[in-house]
């Protein structure tokens, strides 16, 4: 019997242990210039190209993320739409993300990555310019709704693309740098309302649409989605374009090969699947990470972000720039330090910095409440906001996608992006919807809510979540497998 495997036939033990990846990094190819795993880490144009063209998906999601709160007050002046009728617009996209998660991993899995890019923004166009275009708020609604669908199956495809073509030293940077896309789409958005009306904003976030349905046609198809479809040929010519026509692929093409045959055997990609006990543990990070990421009100906040301004007698217009500005240099921070400082701190510090700028701003409408230092309450809720969304964007924004986008082996890949994505976005419709009642019923308390979910996520990181910095993907999910095993 071969070393790593069991009489079942499942992997054992990583499939690439440190000591076959350090013999090809040292390997020489006896031409004197020897080859390097840095040889295959390097920025080539297909990549930084292929990467661009998938970041208009990034900018579309963080435009649709975005739009409600700078459009409310039109919307509702022109269309005669009451507090109750905005939460159910506010909330279609996130019900109709919801929809499409059910079916993204699988609708991946069918047509691959750049055809559901492709697929994904055929929606979010149209749902686009049925909202620029409407009369009434069936036809806002129905825009909105289609809008969901296209963001849904963004929001898994975008960063699993990202991550299957990027080398290891390098996927954290350009995984996080999706997060500052979309950070860069949401603070458009913001500072635009203000500037246009409803409409002109709608169209404006169709723009990325166009670019993205034309660029997918220029870009190669994930080579790890060519590997599991049995495409060798197109595999390695895809594989060498990402990294090069004079880099030695030849070690990355046989471990990519190799290790997606050995997760095809194991078992086929059914729902079911997921529930075995091997998977627990990445299946209770991915669910974990993104349902947390909901209830401490990361969709919420942002999205009424006006209405909670002016509930604290500040200016909504004020507010709005200021938390879209604050984000970028947040995102930013968080880019450089992903391959750095690792996923898990930046998880931890994150979360821990949302509770604290969630008990800021619970406490200042509780002092509202008791009319005592009223005058605070502006200033405190205006710092809390402005903390809140820039701890956020520090590491929360993004990072649950990019560990997502990790560690899922191949052959459960589909059903448990298919499964995650549903959780992200059914639980983000349920909150977003509810968030308005809530405040109405007690605006302190659900802050605090929201601060106690921060909290739960700071533990739950520490208990339970990998670091996944400087790992190759086959490394990441074959670890994953193993820890229940020791």
């Amino acid at each position: 019997m071969e070393r790593g495997t069991n009489v079942r036939g499942h992997a054992t033990r990583p499939l690439l242990d440190e000591e076959r990846t350090e013999n090809f990094c040292n390997r020489d190819d006896g031409s004197g210039s020897g080859s390097s795993c840095s040889d295959a880490s390097s920025f080539t144009i297909v990549l930084v190209f292929s990467v661009a063209v998938v970041f208009c998906g990034s900018f579309t999601l963080g435009c649709a993320l975005g739009y409600s709160s700078p459009a409310e007050s039109g919307i509702m002046d022109d269309l005669g739409l009451s507090i109750a009728g905005y939460s159910v617009f506010s909330s279609l996209l996130t019900l109709g993300a919801t929809l499409s998660g059910v079916t993204s991993g699988r609708t991946t899995d069918l047509i691959g990555p750049r055809g559901t890019m492709w697929l994904s923004e055929i929606f979010c166009s149209t749902g686009w310019l049925a909202i620029v275009f409407s009369k009434d708020y069936w036809w806002l609604d129905l825009g909105r709704l289609i809008n969901g669908i296209g963001i849904g199956l963004i929001s898994y495809t975008v960063p699993i693309y990202i991550s299957e073509i990027t080398p290891k030293n390098i996927r954290g940077l350009f995984a996080s740098a999706h997060t500052l896309v979309i950070c860069c789409g949401f603070s458009t958005t913001f500072l635009l309302g203000n500037a246009v009306s409803w409409r002109i904003l709608a169209l404006i976030g169709n723009a990325p649409c166009i670019l993205h349905i034309i660029g997918v046609f220029f870009i190669p198809e994930s080579p790890r989605w060519l590997a599991k479809t049995g495409r060798e040929k197109e595999l390695e010519v895809a594989l060498q374009r990402l990294r090069g026509e004079n880099t030695d692929i030849s070690q990355e093409l046989a471990e990519i090969k190799d290790y997606t045959e050995i997760c095809q055997r194991l078992s086929e990609d059914r729902i079911l699947d997921l529930f075995q006990w091997k998977y627990a543990h990445s299946l209770v990070i991915g669910v974990g990470l993104m349902l947390l990421q909901q209830l401490a009100g990361s969709i919420a906040i942002p999205s009424y972000a006006g209405s909670i301004f002016e509930s604290a007698d500040f200016s909504s217009t004020v507010g709005t720039t200021a938390t879209a500005i604050i984000q970028i240099p947040a995102v930013v921070i968080g880019v450089l330090l992903a391959d750095r400082s690792g996923r898990r701190p930046l998880l931890i510090v994150s979360a821990a910095g949302m509770c604290l700028s969630c008990l800021i701003i619970g406490i200042s409408f509780l002092l509202q409440d008791l009319h005592k230092w009223n005058e605070l309450t502006p200033i405190m809720v205006l710092t809390g906001m402005v903390a809140y969304l820039a701890w956020y964007s520090l590491g929360f924004r993004g990072l649950p996608w990019v560990i997502i986008s990790e560690i899922y082996p191949v052959n459960i890949k589909g059903s448990a992006g298919s499964l995650v994505t549903f959780i992200v976005w059914s639980s983000s419709t349920i909150v977003v919807y509810v968030f308005n009642f809530m405040f109405e019923w007690n605006s302190a308390g659900t802050f605090f809510i929201f601060s106690v979910f921060s909290a739960a996520t700071v533990l739950f990181t520490i208990k339970l979540v990998p670091e996944t910095k400087g790992q190759t993907l086959e490394e990441v999910q074959a670890s994953m497998t193993q820890f229940l095993q020791h």
